[in-house]
């Protein structure tokens, strides 16, 4: 993912998290919040709760790729959270990717998929 789709401020995290509305999957959860700004950002976090720094890095690595194939197909002028969850650390690309649309979908940010 470029760095110019990443939320990176912490202010902009708090206020994300503070009054963004969010959407839970068993490996993601979701956080969304409109934005002034006229692209999308999205901020990934994983907590100890996810593992060793190994298995952090790890579920990061893979919500950022798993991001790059669909940022074109997501609706702009919103800010994102990604926040792994410990069964993300184990999980694998496909079934990231595929939580990930589950996600966009319910929050109405993505139109329903065309596997490709």
């Amino acid at each position: 993912m470029q760095r110019r789709f990443r939320l990176t401020r912490s202010e902009d995290f708090k206020r994300v998290r503070r009054s963004g509305k969010s959407y839970a999957h068993p490996l993601v959860v979701l956080m969304v919040q409109k934005s002034e700004q006229p692209r999308l950002r999205v901020g990934i976090a994983a907590g100890k709760t996810v593992g060793t720094a190994i298995r952090r890095n790890r579920a990061k690595r893979i919500l950022r790729e798993a991001m790059r194939s669909l940022i074109p197909h997501i609706a702009s002028h919103f800010d994102l959270i990604l926040i792994a969850r410990p069964s993300l650390a184990r999980a694998s690309f496909e079934e990231t990717r595929r939580a990930l649309l589950d996600l966009f979908q319910r929050a109405r940010l993505i139109t329903p998929p065309h596997e490709s």
